[in-house]
């Protein structure tokens, strides 16, 4: 188990997910880099809203916010949400992650993170089904108004049962490679 997952699991006893996850990763220092913050997050995670703001730490060449810092800013929060709602019995990756962007970004940006009940009932019942299963998650960089998207990031995310993905690890082949 991570440190992560062992201070949510131990703190979220006394403050709750929500709080811990949110203070969690507007203080560390992986997630401050990206200069964008978690301002907002539902008790239940299946909401979350960021903010990036533009400064003198994510500005490009060009005056505007740094490519790096609009992926880095909305990368972690789909998986650690999903890891977070549907619990410790399932396997969650980041499998692939694609970026558009659509406009220089030259103000203030935020992002919505919703999953829903039926969303995650429907993972749960595929992963009884097919074992394992990737979805897709779309989060749009905008301005405060929803009016204008910069950037969107598509996420692949891989998720199994715990037990079926232990499973499949053991059965691969260690690969044989010749010593010159």
């Amino acid at each position: 188990m991570s440190i992560y997952k062992k201070i949510v699991e131990i703190g979220s006893k006394y403050i709750g997910k929500d709080k811990l996850l949110r203070y969690g990763f507007n203080l560390s220092p992986m997630y401050r880099r990206s200069t964008a913050r978690i301002i907002s997050m539902s008790k239940d995670l299946l909401y979350v809203q960021i903010k990036l703001p533009i400064s003198y730490k994510n500005k490009n060449y060009v005056n505007s916010i740094f490519g790096g810092s609009l992926f880095s800013s909305v990368d972690p929060i789909p998986m650690v949400q999903l890891i977070n709602i549907i619990g410790n019995d399932y396997v969650v990756w980041d499998k692939s992650a694609e970026i558009y962007f659509k406009k220089p970004a030259k103000e203030n940006l935020f992002a919505e993170f919703i999953f829903t009940n039926v969303e995650i009932d429907e993972i749960k019942n595929r992963i009884r089904t097919e074992n394992e299963i990737e979805i897709v998650k779309i989060a749009s960089l905008t301005n405060k108004e929803k009016t204008i998207v910069y950037c969107e990031v598509k996420k692949t995310i891989y998720i199994a049962k715990k037990s079926f993905y232990k499973n499949k690890k053991e059965k691969r082949q260690p690969i044989k490679r010749k010593l010159h």
